[in-house]
């Protein structure tokens, strides 16, 4: 009679505020929890003209033509460029140092005109507009080097501002052609 061991139940977990628990962990993540968000071009776009005014008058001269159509080809000023190159021509375009008649007068002077066509690879286009920033980037960066010293990013504000002046970024981007539908 002594001999037979009870038997004992098998303990159990109060599972009533497991779910309560669940959630409010679920709720702690989606808070806590940064979502990284595409930032998309980072482009300073100039004030809307009013109604009225008419764009500014630019001698054709100042003016480089860059061109990306429907098949993902570069054309600078019509002729077929790689879109390594960009960045070469515009750096010459803009600077001119030899003065000739067919680049810009100055750099305070030079735009840089971006077309594209409704059916531009997208990667293409950015590689290109990468490519046009890159050599403005250059130009200030040995701007600032010469004047200075230091590189454009190290320069204080005021540094900084004299430099934009001297190479200031003028992109025109058009409205896109309807291309091939």
């Amino acid at each position: 009679m002594f001999n037979k061991k009870k038997q004992r139940e098998d303990p159990e977990i109060n599972g009533s505020s497991l779910a309560d628990i669940a959630f409010l962990l679920l709720i702690f993540f989606l808070v806590a929890t940064t979502i990284d968000i595409d930032t998309g071009i980072g482009l300073v776009l100039p004030p809307e003209p009013e109604e009225n005014q008419d764009p500014p008058p630019i001698k054709e001269r100042n003016l480089l033509k860059i061109l990306v159509n429907s098949q993902g080809q570069v054309l600078i000023e019509e002729e077929p460029s790689a879109v390594t190159e960009v960045k070469q021509k515009v750096t010459e375009f803009v600077r001119n140092p030899n003065n000739a008649s067919d680049l810009a007068v100055s750099p305070q002077d030079a735009v840089v005109s971006i077309k594209t066509d409704r059916q531009t690879p997208y990667n293409i286009y950015i590689d290109m507009l990468d490519e046009v920033m890159g050599a403005y980037e250059d130009l200030r960066n040995q701007a600032a080097r010469s004047e200075f010293g230091v590189p454009f990013e190290q320069l204080k504000k005021a540094q900084q501002e004299k430099i934009k002046d001297m190479f200031p970024k003028k992109i025109s981007i058009a409205e896109p052609d309807q291309g091939a539908s």
